[in-house]
C-alpha cells in the first residue's frame, strides 16, 4: 500500500449532509472563516486566539498576538492588567472600547457577549464590530 492510499484511508469520509460537515469541522477552522473580529482570552488575561478579521481590525499579526497581555489591546488605566482585564472585557459587552491598533491609532468597537458562557469555559471568547467611522462621523453606534 502507497502512502498516499494510507493517507487518503485515514481521513474522515465526507459527510452526507451539511449538519454533518459543520459538525466535524473544528473550531479554529469556524472561527479563522468568521468575517467578524474574534478573540479568545486566558482567565490570566492572556490572548489565546484571534482570527484573520481581528488582524485586519488592528493591524497587529495574529501570530504576534498570542500569549501578550489582553491589556495591550485594551485602553485601560496601568491596574487593570491580568483577570481584571478580562473582568472588564466581560462587562462592556454591547458597549463600546477602544482598542489599540498597531500604528498606535484607536480603534472603537462594540463587544459582543462571551460566547463561551459557562462558568467553567476557560476562555472569554468574544467578537467585536468596529464602529470608529460612525463615530468619526457623529453617527450613532448599533447595538450588538
Amino acid at each position: 500500500m502507497s502512502a498516499e492510499a494510507d493517507h487518503e484511508e485515514r481521513r474522515r469520509p465526507i459527510p452526507d449532509t451539511p449538519l454533518g460537515y459543520l459538525e466535524q469541522l473544528p473550531a479554529l477552522v469556524l472561527l479563522e472563516r468568521l468575517p467578524v473580529p474574534v478573540l479568545a482570552v486566558e482567565d490570566d488575561g492572556t490572548v489565546v486566539h484571534a482570527n484573520s478579521a481581528f488582524e485586519r481590525m488592528l493591524g497587529h499579526p495574529v501570530a504576534s498576538l498570542r500569549g501578550r497581555p489582553v491589556s495591550e489591546l485594551l485602553d485601560l488605566d496601568e491596574t487593570s492588567t491580568g483577570a481584571a482585564a478580562v473582568e472588564h472585557l466581560r462587562e462592556s459587552a454591547t458597549t463600546p472600547v477602544d482598542l489599540a491598533h498597531q500604528d498606535g491609532s484607536r480603534v472603537r468597537a462594540l463587544v459582543s457577549r462571551p460566547i463561551l458562557r459557562r462558568q467553567d469555559d476557560p476562555v472569554t471568547l468574544v467578537c467585536f464590530h468596529d464602529v470608529t467611522e460612525q463615530l468619526w462621523n457623529g453617527g450613532r453606534a448599533p447595538g450588538f
